[in-house]
């Protein structure tokens, strides 16, 4: 970890509508010489097949993180930032125009990252995104496995003779060899299908699926459990698609179920993930045209700080 890391700005002597538009008003990666954690927005939309605007995705969660009080969780019992050096490094300058050049240019902002010795988390942009992320990712540390809450599998073969969108992403991550075959969970998913052979193309890329509806019968002990162990102790990439809320708690994204997590389910089942394994994240599909009071913005701006708790959790042994 990085020695007297430069923290957010003091809520108490600079009003948190006040001071820098990063994330949590964190330095600019600029400002600092070395960092433990990086977020970095991926404004891209290119990949969805409804609603479009996860493209001011990363905007709407970096002024949503106004709202947090960062110096210390109790859930969590850290003080992340007195513990990590966490920096806000942009936005990838996705082209909004061709899928491939902007999933290249997420793969290349994400392995510039983890090469200068940090831990990227992405705040998207559509699930497209993930797909560079991996890739930078298993470059890194080879196949690994894929922790993924959302409401859809996201394991379908292609939209409209598009094979790389954000409802086929895993599909292709199974085939390129960047996770690890029998160790990756869906948590979260409901909705229909395209048909029940949806559901064995996805146990055979190795995934095992926990349903939404599992939740009232297992509890969130258990399906943290069951991940957990499914994860073993392998380096797992932690993609969450806003949409595995309920759209009670979280109404802006592109394709919303009803039946899902509750804000504080999905926080519990993060808080419980095995914070020592995770080397890159990402939130994805929070689309702000559909939000209305920043909820589903605040939603994806809390999850961001927990993912840094977990890390810095992981750095002081908590």
């Amino acid at each position: 970890m990085t020695d007297n890391p430069l923290g957010p700005v003091d809520g108490t002597q600079v009003p948190r509508y006040a001071g820098a538009p990063t994330f949590a008003r964190l330095p600019r990666i600029d400002e600092v010489p070395a960092f433990d954690v990086a977020l970095l927005g991926a404004p891209f939309d290119g990949g969805v097949s409804f609603r479009p605007g996860a493209r001011f995705g990363p905007s709407a969660i970096r002024q949503a993180s106004r709202h947090l009080r960062p110096a210390y969780n109790p859930a969590q019992d850290v003080s992340p930032y007195t513990v990590l050096q966490a920096v806000d490094a942009g936005d990838v300058p996705c082209n909004p125009f061709d899928i491939d050049a902007a999933l290249q240019q997420v793969d290349d902002g994400v392995r510039e990252l983890l090469t200068s010795g940090g831990r990227p988390i992405l705040l998207g942009g559509d699930h497209t995104i993930a797909l560079g992320g991996l890739r930078a990712v298993a470059r890194q540390h080879g196949p690994v496995a894929l922790i993924h809450f959302d409401a859809h599998l996201d394991t379908w073969n292609s939209y409209f003779g598009a094979d790389r969108t954000h409802g086929t992403v895993f599909r292709r991550a199974h085939e390129e060899g960047l996770l690890i075959q029998g160790a990756s969970s869906h948590v979260g998913i409901r909705g229909p299908l395209y048909s029940a052979q949806d559901l064995d193309d996805d146990a055979r890329f190795g995934f095992e699926i926990i349903r939404a509806d599992d939740i009232d019968r297992l509890g969130v002990a258990e399906i943290a459990d069951r991940v957990r162990r499914r994860a073993g102790d392998h380096p797992i990439y932690l993609s969450i698609d806003i949409d595995v809320l309920d759209p009670a708690f979280a109404p802006g994204t592109g394709t919303p179920e009803m039946g899902g997590l509750t804000s504080r389910e999905l926080l519990s089942l993060v808080r419980a993930l095995p914070r020592d394994q995770i080397v890159a994240s990402d939130l994805v599909e929070v689309s702000p045209a559909y939000d209305h009071a920043e909820v589903t913005s605040l939603a994806a701006a809390t999850l961001g700080y927990e993912i840094c708790c977990l890390m810095a959790r992981a750095g002081s042994g908590s």
